[in-house]
Order: structure tokens, then C-alpha cells, then sequence
């Protein structure tokens, strides 16, 4: 099969499915392989932390209104030092905004995007879709995927990456840098004796940050983060030592931590691709960069990633996947992906160590930070819009 009209999306998650419905709402066609079967992703009850702005591309989408009675608003943000007194707390009502940004399931959003995309005439949703190959010459990309132990082929003008970096080793051209931190991060939701009250705690260590976010009435999802030998034992605790240890760490904000699911870790890493000149193609989302979730912006970088190439393709006046385009692609989102690598690192080698008196250091900051108005309507511009 041949078909170079289609823009072609390998990844048929929440920034791949986006990606498409920006580009359905334009006109422009496309062809979205999921490897996954349809729906599988639905009840994945996994806690996404989405920025103001990734509501309102939700809005544009016209899928916000059937996500928002089952996310929890972030409307103040509480971030602290153990062992320190200088705090800092992020208002979203001092920033016109009604919420700083929202909690909810990953297969939630991941069921309301599948139905949008069933539903539009210029999307073709290929699930189970195993993609074997991406090539490319000067005038397409061809990608060779396995459905139901058949292989096919489809070419294109443009193909877009947004499977998290799955097929990556296929392409040959493109390169990732990684920096391995050597820390894991524990994810899980706990109950809390205290109300959330639309608070998310943002809490630094000497062994690495964790953050509490508001999750459903009473709940939170929690990622604690630090070095795998550090976090790798937490998994083994009883609940009653875990949630024991857990409240050493974080302290008496939100009173006694009631119960505890299910643990999981995963290793964290910060990673980007290499400028490349693989014509035809553009990687986003996960794929072209991967960030530490202390900030929680990984996932509406990817989201802007999307939101950006669909106007530009739609307005294209060049060669669609052409270098003139992906030049300009890459120069439209290189200020926010790079600014969003580089403060994630940082709050991490900063608030990840004990050394002597980088402790004191931090409290001092915290409280300045806490009193310079346009430092943090800055940050706040930042974890909303990227800029």
C-alpha cells in the first residue's frame, strides 16, 4: 500500500493522538500506528500532571469538557526544604489562571482522545501495528510495519515519531545523548488524614525530590525519587513501614498517611536527540526528549511539540518534511525543549545532594523565591505555557 498524502504518526498515545486531531481540525489527513491494540491504554490508571496550557490545547480539541469532571485542579503549589524553613507557595489565582494544572489518569485522557479520534473522517487509526523500519530519501519517508504477522508498507511526505522512542534504533540517522542520574523513581497513590485542598507539595531532600499531587477527593499520587539504592528498598517494606518512612521524610502537612497501592520504580535519565538531517521525518514528545518528572514538564513539552508541528504543517508554503520545514520545526521548539532539559537538571543537582553549605544556600533561596514576584510569575509562565 502507497499512500504519500497522509501525514504518517507512529504512536497512537496521548501526544501521537493529539498530534492528529490538531491536523484533522485543519484538514490535513493521517494515518496513526498504534502498536498496542485499540483501547488497550484506556485503563491505565497511571497520575499525568498536565499544565494549564495542555488544557487549553485540550479545549481546542473540544475534549476538555468530558476530562475535566474527572481531573483534580492543581490550584497552589507548596514547595519546601526538608530540614529548612524557607518554603514557597504558587497561587494560580494570582496569575488569572484557574488552576496551575491538573491531575488525571493517563488512560483517561488516552479513552477521550480515541473516541475524538474514531469520530474524525481524516484520521485512519491502525492498531497492533508493529513498526519494523523508517527510511527516507530526498523525496519521502517509507515505513515497513507488521500487523497481525503481515507486513506492510506506507510512504509519505512526512513521518512523525511519537511512540516515546520505541522505534528509534530503526533509523538510521538519528542520535540520542543520554545522562544516566543513576536514580529511580517510586510511583504510587496514597490517602491522607487530611484534605488536599488542591495543594501539590513539592518536597526536596538531601536524597532527592518527591512531590504529592492531588489526586481524586482525599488522594494523592506520589513520586518520591532519589538513588536506586535508595528508593529500590522501599518496595520491599510493609505498607505501615513504607507510609512510616515516607512521613519521616515529608513531615505533618497533610497529617497521617493512611493507606498505600501498589509501588512501582523506574529509572530516570535525561536525554535528547542530536540535531539531525533525516529528511522527512520529525521526532517529538518522548521520543526527541526525555526529562527528570521533578518539574513535571516531560509530558507538555511533548504536547507543545505537537501543537506546533500540526500549525506548521498546515501553513507549510515549502516542501512538507523538506530541510527548510524541519529546520524551522526545530527553531520554533529548540528555546522551549532546551530551557525545560536545563532547569530540570538543575533542580535536580541542586536539591538532590547534602553538602555543606549548599543547605542553608537553598533555604535562603526558597524564601527569596517566595518574595520575588517576577521570578515567579516567570516559572509559572514556564510550567504553563513553556515560555
Amino acid at each position: 500500500m502507497s499512500d504519500t498524502q497522509a501525514i504518517i504518526v507512529v504512536g497512537g498515545g496521548p501526544v501521537g493522538l493529539v498530534l492528529s486531531l490538531l491536523l484533522a481540525q485543519q484538514g490535513v489527513a493521517s494515518v496513526l500506528l498504534e502498536a498496542r491494540k485499540k483501547g488497550a491504554a484506556d485503563q491505565d490508571t497511571r497520575a499525568l500532571a498536565l499544565s494549564y496550557g495542555t488544557r487549553k490545547i485540550l479545549e481546542k480539541l473540544g475534549v476538555w469538557p468530558l476530562l475535566e469532571p474527572q481531573a483534580t485542579a492543581i490550584e497552589t503549589i507548596h514547595i519546601s526544604q526538608k530540614g529548612s524553613i524557607g518554603r514557597s507557595l504558587l497561587h494560580a489565582c494570582d496569575y488569572g489562571q484557574d488552576a496551575l494544572g491538573y491531575v488525571l489518569s493517563y488512560g483517561a485522557l488516552c479513552a477521550a482522545l480515541g473516541a475524538q479520534v474514531s469520530r474524525s473522517a481524516h484520521v485512519r487509526f491502525i492498531d497492533e501495528a508493529q513498526v519494523k523500519s523508517i527510511t527516507h530519501d530526498t523525496e519521502q519517508a517509507t515505513v515497513i510495519y507488521q500487523r497481525h504477522e503481515k507486513s506492510q508498507q506506507m510512504a509519505t511526505a512526512l513521518a512523525v515519531l511519537a511512540d516515546g522512542g520505541r522505534s528509534l534504533e530503526t533509523i538510521v540517522g538519528l542520535k540520542r545523548v543520554t545522562k544516566e542520574y543513576g536514580h529511580d523513581a517510586l510511583i504510587t497513590k496514597v490517602r491522607t488524614e487530611l484534605p488536599h485542598n488542591h495543594i501539590a507539595y513539592e518536597r526536596f531532600t538531601a536524597n532527592g525530590p518527591m512531590a504529592l499531587l492531588p489526586n481524586g477527593e482525599r488522594d494523592f499520587s506520589l513520586v518520591w525519587t532519589g538513588e536506586q539504592a535508595y528508593i529500590a528498598p522501599l518496595l520491599a517494606l510493609s505498607d505501615e513501614a513504607f507510609l512510616s518512612q515516607f512521613h519521616t521524610q515529608f513531615g505533618d502537612r497533610v497529617g497521617r498517611f493512611l493507606s498505600v497501592e501498589k509501588r512501582m520504580t523506574f529509572p530516570l535519565r535525561l536525554s535528547h536527540l542530536q540535531d539531525n538531517e533525516v529528511l522527512h521525518l520529525v521526532v517529538i514528545g518522548n521520543a526527541a526528549q526525555t526529562m527528570h518528572p521533578v518539574a513535571g514538564q516531560g509530558f507538555n513539552v511533548g504536547l507543545r511539540d505537537a501543537e506546533v508541528l500540526a500549525s506548521l504543517i498546515a501553513e507549510a508554503d515549502t516542501a512538507l518534511g523538506g530541510m527548510e520545514m524541519l529546520k524551522a520545526y526545530r527553531a520554533y521548539r529548540q528555546k522551549d525543549t532546551k530551557r525545560g532539559l536545563l532547569f530540570t537538571d538543575f533542580l535536580v543537582n541542586i536539591f538532590s545532594n547534602d553538602l555543606v553549605g549548599v543547605t542553608k544556600l537553598r533555604s535562603l533561596g526558597l524564601g527569596l523565591f517566595d518574595v520575588v514576584k517576577p521570578i515567579k510569575r516567570h516559572l509559572v509562565g514556564k510550567m504553563s505555557f513553556g515560555k
